[in-house]
């Protein structure tokens, strides 16, 4: 028997920061039918605080892929918190993950993978992952390293 993605994150040991609050005029997520769009999130740490910094300038592609990670969780709280449990998401339809960092660097797949490898172990392979789009960015608000928007299919 498979386990729930409840029970898949438990496993991993890993904390959710608290849900972010939207910081312009929009809604962290929508439902629409059985789709569920989430905003784009940023690097929140447990604190509240920003993971903050520019790939390629000052801060490595390893650190990018663990931001990334963490915009994972805080998409993970927005869902927890909105809808109850992770297990009212049956799977992954689409992630867009917007990288900060200087003009040469090209390495934006690796540094989403952070979230979407997230996403793989919360819902399994087969559910966990979906389409995606890795772009870099000149900026992103608060200098944050990546932000992150995705859409899921309800149960």
């Amino acid at each position: 028997m498979m386990n729930t993605p409840e029970q898949n994150f438990a496993v991993l040991g890993l904390n959710l920061p608290p849900a972010p609050t939207p910081l312009g005029v929009y809604k962290p997520c929508l439902i629409d039918g059985k789709y569920l769009y989430v905003s784009g999130h940023g690097t929140v740490k447990d604190d509240k605080s920003l993971i903050i910094g520019r790939i390629g300038e000052n801060m490595s592609a390893e650190e990018g892929k663990l931001a990334a990670r963490q915009v994972g969780l805080a998409i993970l709280s927005t869902i927890k918190t909105n809808l109850g449990s992770l297990d009212k998401v049956k799977r992954v339809i689409k992630v867009l993950g917007m990288v900060n960092c200087t003009p040469d660097f090209e390495r934006h797949p690796f540094i989403i993978n952070g979230c979407s490898e997230l996403f793989a172990k919360v819902w399994g392979e087969d559910n966990g992952i979906g389409v995606r789009s890795a772009v870099g960015m000149g900026s992103l608000s608060d200098n944050i390293p990546v932000e992150i928007e995705a859409m899921f299919e309800l149960v």
